[in-house]
């Protein structure tokens, strides 16, 4: 059986039975302490927008911020 899942410890007290398991044999722990992988904004929504849609989004932005900014 060969199920690998990436889990995130948000009590420091799981560290303890994940150990405890993997000592009974029943987990393997593979990697300790792996960051999460950082994407910018401009690389995770390239492309989502056609070009249209992209300019009437940026009018509509300036719009709401002179809007913002005269109250």
């Amino acid at each position: 059986m060969d199920n690998t899942m990436l889990i995130q410890v948000t009590n420091q007290k799981a560290i303890g039975l994940l150990h405890e398991l993997e000592e009974l044999h029943l987990i393997r722990v593979l990697k300790k302490n792996i960051a999460p992988i950082k994407t910018k904004l401009s690389d995770k929504y390239k492309g989502v927008f056609s070009k249209e849609d992209a300019k009437s989004f940026d009018e509509h932005t300036q719009t709401m911020r002179k809007e913002w900014n005269n109250t």
